[in-house]
């Protein structure tokens, strides 16, 4: 960041003075935002307004987060008539995480990182405020550095992996069991994915199913819901036909660390929406591991929720503007001709008001996907969406793969 960006905080806040004469924190906290959501930028991070932390019903005015929801850093703003060591100890002592947080009053600005004062100035400093801001954004915590090292490695070893079970899947054409419940999956399929499926399309499901179910029930932590799916639930039964015990132990031991750090991370996340943004990153990085010649092909970058939520809610105000109708409606039909993990599809089901919502995923929400493992994903995270509105499963028929 430049110089530039800070001067335009100073300016801003000589604004805020001049026509609001004041300077008290919840008036001029938004430019000192600005200015910290500027930093975040390159680094691909994002500043969320007063988030309430985990286990806790503390709030700090801001929480850094990266795509994949983990926090990075947090950040406490103050009043200018207030004494900042003594707010700093009482927000420590009430439980205020301190491996990354800034304090500031507008005046001074304090640098906390590792339960250690790091950085203390003059906000009025140019030089330090870009110092600091630039240090804040920089830390990275031990657990997202493994993070990153795990999916780095799950990058090198996935190839070997995919290699090595599509032999195996081949080796069991000598299995009986492995054969007969491939019939029975693959006649599952062609009655409820595509009549045209084939034999590549299953084994392909077979291995995509084997790597991920473990990442969606870590995230969801419903193991339950996952038997209930008819696909999840057939996948199961003829891979354990031959991928059992030590096999299984031995073939996926190498990126246990990858299911391991994802476990431990999404432990974090209690909110709903925040899991299914998880998910989706999370998938976005295995695809593009798993089949990356695909990934390219298919472009497995997904729009982002809060473009999703303005373009459901954007799309019902112009239904009722000019067609005098709303997405709830009876005889509205609703598409989405790429679904992906079905981002969209598990909004329209959050949006639409419950008393509409049992026939309307019955009979008028459909959904094509090209590709088979995102086809997999999206029906399990739209069934479970619908599960936890409605406090009931409903198996979701309106989801076709176009392979």
């Amino acid at each position: 960041m430049s110089i530039q960006s800070i001067n335009n905080y100073y300016n801003k806040i000589s604004q805020y003075k001049r026509f609001g004469g004041t300077r008290n924190e919840t008036s001029v906290r938004r430019a000192f935002a600005n200015l910290l959501e500027e930093y975040c930028l390159p680094k691909n991070l994002i500043l969320v307004d007063e988030l309430q932390l985990k286990n806790s019903a503390k709030r700090p005015d801001g929480t850094v987060k990266n795509a994949l929801q983990l926090d990075y850093g947090f950040w406490e703003s103050k009043d200018q008539q207030d004494n900042l060591d003594e707010e700093i100890n009482k927000k420590i002592e009430s439980g205020y995480p301190t491996f990354n947080i800034l304090f500031e009053n507008s005046e001074q600005i304090v640098l906390i990182q590792q339960d250690e004062e790091v950085m203390r100035g003059e906000m009025k400093n140019p030089e330090f405020l870009h110092r600091i801001l630039t240090a804040f954004v920089a830390y990275e915590r031990p657990e997202i550095t493994d993070f990153r090292l795990a999916v780095e490695k799950f990058k090198e070893d996935i190839p070997d992996i995919v290699e090595a079970l599509r032999k195996m899947i081949a080796e069991q054409e000598k299995n009986p069991d492995f054969r007969v419940q491939r019939e029975k999956f693959w006649n599952v399929c062609r009655e409820s994915i595509n009549p045209e499926i084939s034999a590549f399309d299953i084994r392909e499901m077979l291995i995509q199913h084997i790597l991920t179910a473990e990442i969606f029930d870590t995230v969801f932590g419903d193991s339950h819901f996952h038997r209930e799916n008819n696909i999840a639930r057939e996948l199961e039964t003829v891979i354990n036909t031959f991928f059992v015990g030590a096999v299984r132990r031995d073939t996926l031991a190498t990126i246990d660390n990858y299911y391991k750090t994802i476990k431990r991370e999404a432990g974090n996340i209690e909110s709903y929406h925040e899991k299914q943004k998880f998910l989706k990153v999370v998938y976005e990085n295995f695809y593009k591991a798993y089949n990356p010649k695909g990934a390219d092909k298919l472009g497995v970058i997904y729009t982002p929720n809060e473009i999703v939520k303005f373009m459901v809610e954007s799309t019902d105000f112009l239904l009722e503007k000019h067609f005098g109708k709303n997405l709830a409606d009876r005889n509205v039909q609703i598409l989405d001709p790429s679904t992906g993990t079905g981002t969209f599809i598990t909004d329209i089901i959050e949006f639409i008001p419950e008393q509409y919502l049992k026939d309307k995923y019955k009979n008028e929400i459909h959904c094509n996907e090209l590709a088979i493992l995102p086809y997999y994903i999206a029906n399990l995270n739209i069934e479970y969406t619908y599960q936890q509105k409605m406090k009931k499963y409903g198996n979701y028929l309106g989801i076709f793969a176009l392979v």
